[in-house]
């Protein structure tokens, strides 16, 4: 049964935004895991990193704000598209309509990458209206697929409605991270559902517009229903996965590092005597003495 006459939009439209869910869940996880392994780990210098996370955080804005544009640029010019025409008054129709709800999707999230990128830089801005922007995008994003599928197959409003599911999860935990301490937990479990949308946007994308020519998919047989419900739970199962690969590489590497330079570097710290330039002494001889032979120099 063909897909073609009951089906709306077209493979890329999913494969897109599903990237770059996928892009930037991968993208978190490895810098919540450094954030965690830097404040674990107190002989590292945990104020450069500090200067580097804020730094990290300027270009994160910057690649989430390009990612979006790149998104609505998209939507909008690929052959066929709305090209900013809302609606027609010569033929007394709105245009592309599904392409202006990934469109809005895709402002949202570029508001986020604004939003991160001003309270980086101005210091009077609460870093905390980057976690709000966050989740208002969600619940926007949430709310516009929910309206996505009127009038659609069984199948495909199926799955879109675990989209939908999955993003307001997503969107509920970003919104709690507001009240909550910084909490590796909690925001692994958003990443998680993070990565969870954009492999599902992929299998959306297979689903509802086979890219290789293969056989389309029945969207009003009820076995289908069923495995896409197993899937589901595989595509969250291959998430988990990811997180701990992420996890247990980044940790591992840490622990490498610290370990070298412990080697290369005794672990305590040693002063210079006055008038003795190739003497050290070990911080456990280092006495009110010292101190004022070190004030003097």
């Amino acid at each position: 049964m063909g897909n073609a006459d009951k089906v709306m939009g077209n493979f890329k439209g999913h494969a897109l935004p599903g990237t770059f869910f996928f892009i930037l869940g991968i993208w978190w996880t490895t810098k919540c895991i450094l954030k965690y392994a830097f404040k674990k780990h107190k002989r590292t210098s945990y104020l450069d990193s500090k200067v580097l996370f804020h730094r990290v955080e300027i270009l994160e804005g910057i690649i989430i704000a390009g990612m979006a544009l790149t998104g609505m640029l998209g939507e909008q010019f690929i052959p066929g598209g709305p090209h900013l025409t809302l609606y027609d008054y010569k033929e007394g129709q709105w245009v592309q309509l599904l392409g202006w709800h990934h469109f809005t999707m895709y402002f949202f999230f570029g508001l986020l990458g604004v939003t991160n990128i001003l309270c980086s830089t101005i210091r009077s801005l609460p870093a905390s209206f980057t976690k709000l922007m966050l989740a208002n995008a969600l619940f926007v994003e949430g709310f516009v697929f929910y309206n996505h599928t009127h009038g659609r197959e069984m199948l495909d409003i199926f799955v879109h409605k675990l989209l939908v599911l999955v993003i307001f999860l997503t969107g509920l935990i970003a919104f709690l991270e507001l009240f909550i301490l910084t909490n590796i937990t909690v925001e692994l479990l958003r990443i998680s559902f993070f990565l969870l949308q954009g492999s599902w946007f992929w299998q959306i994308g297979f689903v509802l517009y086979p890219p290789s020519g293969g056989p389309a998919w029945d969207l009003v047989d009820h076995d289908n229903v069923m495995f896409l419900t197993i899937c589901f739970c595989w595509h969250y199962a291959i998430a988990i996965i990811i997180i701990g690969a992420i996890y247990a590489f980044v940790t591992c590497t840490m622990s490498s590092q610290i370990s070298c330079t412990g080697k290369a570097l005794p672990s305590s710290y040693h002063i210079r005597e006055k008038g003795a330039p190739a003497e050290f002494l070990p911080l456990r001889s280092f006495t009110s003495s010292h101190v004022k032979n070190c004030n003097s120099f």
